[in-house]
């Protein structure tokens, strides 16, 4: 059943909640030992569904997908009337989960990235939130996983104790993880991008007035030009032509999608 809190926008159901709620879901979701896939969107991981129907199906069974870029909320906004005051960033939402499942006792788990910024990682959270119980950390194997590994890895996690687990793969990879790891693992995984190096304080964050004026994209663009100037040179502009379509009711954006083939089983 669709969330009362979930607004379409280019045919993507994103939430319109802010940090407390998305914290108080998670919290929920890991005490009750319940599976939920959970991902904070900006607008590159919400224009890979509308661009795919496969993972436009992945993403419309998210159980919570938080407004993370400014451009979303903005849209959230203008198209359903809500009154957002901020976004659901996945390095800050990152940081209040930790911070509350700290002070709840329950123990985490990360997986993706690398061992590098993993270690870094685990640092950073050790000190910004004392008492954090982080019961297993993996780097990603940058490729697709086997049925046997994807076995072994739910396994590791399970025996682990963790409670939360936190995924940074990349978009869409970490989405689909989180799909089709949810029910296997059986505790709200959070996919939250680049929060991984940000956190552990390898790659450098936009100012908060770039932040707050949704041009954080232009900052990662100015420090990562090779890697990421596709991505926002097309797809921004792509965004923002259609959300001017759906805003003017030119056109709707159904939600048609298309269920996956099989798994991809992304590691």
């Amino acid at each position: 059943m669709r969330s009362a809190s979930k607004r379409n926008v280019l045919g993507i159901f994103i939430d319109a909640v802010d940090y407390e709620a998305a914290v108080e879901f998670v919290m929920r979701t890991a005490e009750e030992k319940r599976g939920a896939a959970i991902s904070a969107v900006a607008v590159h991981g919400l224009m890979m569904g509308v661009l795919d129907r496969e993972q436009k199906f992945r993403l419309n069974r998210f159980d919570l997908l938080a407004p993370d870029g400014q451009p979303v909320r903005w849209a959230l906004n203008l198209l359903h009337h809500e009154k957002l005051p901020d976004r659901v960033y996945g390095p800050n939402l990152t940081l209040r989960v930790c911070a509350r499942a700290a002070a709840n006792g329950l123990p985490v788990y990360f997986y993706g990235s690398t061992r590098e910024v993993l270690s870094a990682l685990r640092g950073a959270l050790e000190r910004k939130c004392p008492g954090l119980r982080i019961v297993g950390m993996e780097p990603s194997k940058f490729r697709r996983l086997l049925p046997n590994e994807k076995a072994e890895l739910v396994n590791r996690i399970r025996l682990s104790g963790a409670a939360i687990t936190f995924v940074g793969l990349g978009c869409p990879r970490q989405e689909v993880f989180a799909f089709e790891f949810r029910e296997a693992l059986g505790m709200p995984i959070l996919s939250v991008g680049a929060a991984f190096p940000f956190l552990a304080g390898l790659v450098p964050q936009a100012p908060l007035w770039m932040q707050d004026a949704g041009l954080e994209w232009l900052f990662r663009l100015v420090t990562e030009p090779r890697r990421l100037w596709r991505r926002y040179v097309y797809l921004n502009p792509a965004y923002l032509f259609l959300v001017a379509l759906q805003a003017l009711r030119i056109s709707q954006f159904q939600t048609r999608e298309r269920r996956p083939i099989g798994e991809v089983l992304y590691g």
